[in-house]
């Protein structure tokens, strides 16, 4: 007899408060940079999230995502932030070896670049091929906006804040998938 095991991911109850506290977090920032159009840090705490806890990278994303659904409702947008913060973890934890600052820099601003282009699928699907291609390219110069402020911010953070949420979760008693050595020189 073949028995099937369920692969569930097991949280501790301080994982739960820090992924709460995280994608609450996360939020937060967000709202405080909302009168920077498209600059926002939910990009940077996006590939933090995927470095540091792995899968479990998806607990702090879901929070800040439903969050975002609490305030603002639900319309087309919430369909693409169903998946697209998800594309973003999965390129951040495939290259969680990566310990230079400018590689993560890199990485960010080319997710902010392609942002309109990651939401097409729903447009496409909605709209029709017209109907995406004119959003996407009207929506061009919010992705330039927001592939140089994720840039910026990465450079600068990204390194620093690594260190200090991996010291935090290992003080935990968290393991952190990928951990390198985060000198920010290669």
């Amino acid at each position: 007899m073949h028995s099937c095991k369920k692969r569930r991911l097991k949280l501790a109850l301080s994982e739960v408060a820090l992924f709460g506290i995280l994608g609450g977090m996360t939020f937060a920032a967000k709202m405080v940079m909302a009168a920077f159009a498209n600059i926002e840090p939910v990009s940077l705490m996006v590939m933090l999230f995927a470095v540091v806890f792995g899968k479990k990278a998806v607990f702090p994303i879901y929070v800040y995502v439903l969050l975002e659904y609490v305030l603002f409702g639900f319309g087309l947008w919430s369909v693409n932030y169903l998946y697209i913060w998800l594309v973003l973890a999965l390129a951040a934890w495939l290259l969680r070896g990566m310990t230079h600052p400018v590689g993560w820099a890199i990485l960010s601003g080319l997710f902010g670049l392609s942002f309109g282009a990651l939401c097409a699928p729903v447009d496409l699907f909605v709209g029709g091929w017209n109907y995406a291609v004119t959003k996407w390219v009207s929506g061009i110069s919010f992705d330039i906006a927001h592939c140089a402020g994720n840039l910026v911010m990465a450079l600068l953070l990204f390194v620093p804040l690594r260190r200090t949420l991996e010291r935090l979760y290992r003080g935990m008693g968290g393991s952190t998938p990928g951990n390198t050595g985060t000198d920010g020189a290669e």
